[in-house]
């Protein structure tokens, strides 16, 4: 086997991605995709949350996705009717289910919220869904959520 053009894959951090799809409030940028790396299994990125940006509610199919708060301070619905809540900050993680309606929200209206996330597959899968958000006003208002479209990339 030919490990050196096989084997590990270093992305330094001033070399990540950011052409993937964007949303006002939201900077994305890849890490670890199929084609940067030959990643099959996994795709992992960054993502910056400006302040009092939310996502619409949604859930990744099948997918497991993993986020790892580097600063500020996220909020995370989830449920049903997004009946649930827990707030992560720098250093802690959180685990999302695959088919779990959730939605993220900047907790903080004075800073970002940096994170690094990791997903179990490379398919954008968002799908969208119908479920107002116990939120209250003035809490991740943008004019549009993060994943505006069923194609958007995670």
């Amino acid at each position: 086997m030919d490990w050196e053009h096989h084997g590990v894959k270093i992305v330094p951090a001033g070399d990540l991605d950011s052409n993937t799809p964007q949303t006002p409030g939201m900077n994305r940028a890849a890490a670890i995709t199929h084609a940067r790396t030959g990643a099959a299994k996994l795709w992992a990125g960054t993502v910056v949350v400006q302040p009092n940006a939310k996502t619409g509610p949604h859930h990744h199919g099948e997918l497991e996705t993993v986020l790892y708060i580097v600063r500020g301070r996220a909020r995370m619905r989830w449920g049903d009717r997004l009946e649930f809540s827990g707030e992560a900050g720098p250093g802690d993680f959180i685990y999302v289910p695959p088919f779990v309606p959730h939605q993220e929200i900047n907790a903080r209206a004075d800073e970002p919220c940096e994170a690094v996330v990791v997903r179990s597959g490379q398919d954008p899968i968002v799908v969208n869904l119908d479920l107002a958000s116990p939120e209250p006003a003035g809490a991740g208002n943008t004019p549009t959520p993060f994943h505006p479209n069923p194609g958007a990339k995670p």
